[in-house]
């Protein structure tokens, strides 16, 4: 998620500071066993198209929000680790479903938007859905379907929910329906919105919508910096990061009135990802600074978190020290014996393979 670097700066101005010393000590050096997939710009979030060897990565067009840039999804091979620019190629296609999308103004702008948060249904064989949460010349969430069934999966632009007026989006979850549930990280009108969240202060919440319906916020969902967002299978249990108080915060949607259950963790959480295990997955940098490297530019670290969503019990499994040159996590997950990572600010993806014993 973009503000982690503001995040982590104004935390020093502010003097406000998680400090976890345990989590830290355990935070061994992985750097030597992490390889890297050169050449994506910002990959926010990445997703895995069903079991085959290809994932989506999206791609942030400015982490500042800068509403001239041009983003972009990812297709990557993780087989042979390469990369190419899935949406926009040369020949973008457009299907707009009017019926599903009305209120839909029209085809996204590929040379104005920027790729955030991805959720991915499979809709047949060899056949999926994805919904990105964008910015840049519109608030949305924009969806697509993709084919995968040929050598290479194609891609066709189908729809859009415009987002609530001030609402900065971030992280989308599919549900059944066709509907989806998204966090709403910070107001966009608010100046102070960082600040706020470094701080700990509410500044956005959950929004729900469905087919035919208008997108609301749903009441009890009020976070610091909610990110990333998953529901359970059977839709009853929503799961949220809030970055601004480093927690994963489990809701039950079956409640009469929402109240989250939260476990704290040392890490800043971004997005949240299902397993191959059946567990839950998110990423982020340390709360505390490693030990000194020889770069102007050393960061925290960063850890892996593998949490179980029964009870929200929490393990690191995985993490590199601030020697990596990879330093913004924002995304992990779990595809064949690796853990793929997501990038929000900077030019590559990273993968690590999995302990012993994964799910493969």
């Amino acid at each position: 998620m973009p503000p982690i670097r503001a995040l982590i700066t104004l935390a020093a101005l502010l003097g406000v500071a998680h400090v976890s010393p345990a989590f830290a000590e355990d935070s061994k050096p992985a750097s030597d066993a992490i390889g890297y997939v050169v050449g994506l710009q910002n990959a926010e979030d990445i997703v895995p198209l069903g079991d085959g060897p290809w994932l989506l990565a999206s791609g942030l067009a400015s982490w500042t929000g800068d509403p001239g840039a041009r983003g972009h999804l990812y297709l990557v091979n993780r087989l042979d680790r390469s990369f190419e620019i899935l949406f926009p190629n040369r020949r973008p296609a457009f299907r707009h479903d009017k019926r599903i999308f009305p209120d839909c103004p029209g085809p996204i702008d590929p040379e104005h938007f920027s790729a955030h948060g991805l959720a991915l249904k499979s809709t047949a064989s060899g056949r999926f859905r994805l919904y990105m949460t964008g910015h840049g010349g519109r608030e949305a969430i924009e969806i697509f379907d993709i084919d995968a069934q040929g050598d290479k999966p194609a891609i066709a632009w189908v729809g859009c929910v415009p987002l609530p007026e001030s609402m900065w989006g971030n992280g989308v979850t599919i549900l059944m329906d066709g509907g989806f549930l998204a966090t709403k990280s910070k107001d966009s009108t608010n100046p102070d919105a960082f600040a706020h969240l470094v701080e700990g202060r509410l500044t956005g919440a959950v929004y729900e919508w469905h087919p035919g319906g208008r997108v609301a916020p749903v009441a009890g969902t009020e976070l610091s910096g909610p990110n990333g967002i998953v529901v359970s299978p059977d839709e009853r249990w929503l799961y949220v990061a809030a970055m601004g108080t480093h927690e994963i915060v489990r809701f039950d949607r079956r409640a009469s009135t929402l109240t989250g259950t939260a476990v704290s963790l040392p890490v800043y959480p971004d997005n949240i990802h299902w397993g191959s295990d059946g567990m839950l997955y998110t990423i982020g940098r340390n709360h505390e600074s490693g030990p000194n490297c020889s770069r102007l530019d050393c960061g925290t670290g960063w850890s892996i978190v593998r949490i179980d969503p029964a009870t929200l019990a929490f393990e690191r499994v995985a993490g590199v020290d601030q020697t990596a040159l990879l330093q913004a996590p924002s995304a992990v997950i779990t595809a064949g014996d690796h853990f793929w990572i997501g990038n929000f600010d900077g030019d590559r993806i990273a993968y690590l393979r999995r302990p012993n014993g994964a799910d493969d």
